[in-house]
């Protein structure tokens, strides 16, 4: 049995899972699905095509699932898809796809999105993400496994975040980030890799060491950044390395962040 607040609106034909718990004052729209043991704080609102998975806690004043910000938008049938055990704290807005991108905004499992954070349209968002309080993802973002934003940083429409990188606070990121890189200065800059993220992972150190030295040529190689790029994914055989080549090497809307930039 779900509990259901006696001043919560819950409109015909909401998906209510098992053992949910829905605050006072918030609204579920008719085309919402709720996992089982999802739980909504209060005065929050659901909408949408929006699906939440199981045991996500979303909390007060939370704006889910409404149309995107984007001037393009003609009313399509888009979706939200947010997976399972995330932590959506106050104030946090997550806005449906739109037609010209995919249609579907999706969020994956075990993310934290701190207070005022915000996930524009079509944004696909990985597993175990952290966006730091006042974050923002603009439209069409990729922002792959493992990431953390920095608080009030932003991240440019079309932007690729790759796996396990860090953006430091108060950071403007207008291009991709390689995997595990880290990112800071008030217009982004790649300053290094992120070793603390790698280390706690329980990355090998015969990897971290092919990944410094990948960077360096990365860095201070000869050739375009591709071709430099190219040359690591030959020169080195980790496989944290080929993921940094394969990355650079990859269909990007955007230019990169590079090393001393």
């Amino acid at each position: 049995m779900s509990r259901i607040h006696a001043s919560a609106i819950i409109e015909q034909g909401a998906q209510i899972g098992q053992d949910c718990v829905i605050g006072p004052f918030c609204v579920v729209g008719p085309n919402v699905v709720l996992g089982d043991r999802v739980e909504l704080k209060s005065h929050v609102v659901i909408t949408g095509n929006t699906t939440i998975g199981e045991e996500t806690i979303i909390f007060n004043f939370a704006v889910i699932g409404e149309i995107p910000q984007d001037k393009k938008f003609g009313g399509e049938e888009t979706r939200l898809e947010i997976g399972a055990r995330n932590r959506i704290r106050e104030h946090v807005t997550i806005n449906t796809g739109t037609a010209g991108g995919g249609g579907v905004t999706r969020v994956g499992n075990d993310c934290l999105f701190m207070a005022g954070v915000h996930v524009a349209h079509d944004c696909q968002i990985g597993d175990r993400v952290i966006m730091v309080n006042h974050a923002g993802a603009a439209g069409h973002c990729i922002v792959e496994d493992d990431v953390i934003i920095g608080g009030i940083s932003g991240l440019h429409q079309w932007v690729r975040v790759g796996r396990g990188a860090i953006i430091g606070a108060l950071t403007m990121v207008p291009n991709d980030v390689i995997p595990y890189g880290l990112v800071q200065a008030p217009r982004g800059e790649l300053d290094g890799l992120n070793l603390v993220g790698l280390k706690r992972r329980g990355v090998a150190r015969s990897d971290i060491t092919q990944l410094r030295a990948a960077f360096q040529m990365l860095a201070q190689g000869e050739g375009t950044f591709q071709d430099r790029a190219r040359r690591m994914g030959q020169e080195f055989d980790s496989a944290y390395v080929r993921e940094i080549a394969e990355f650079i090497l990859g269909e990007t809307d955007r230019s990169y962040l590079t090393p001393g930039r």
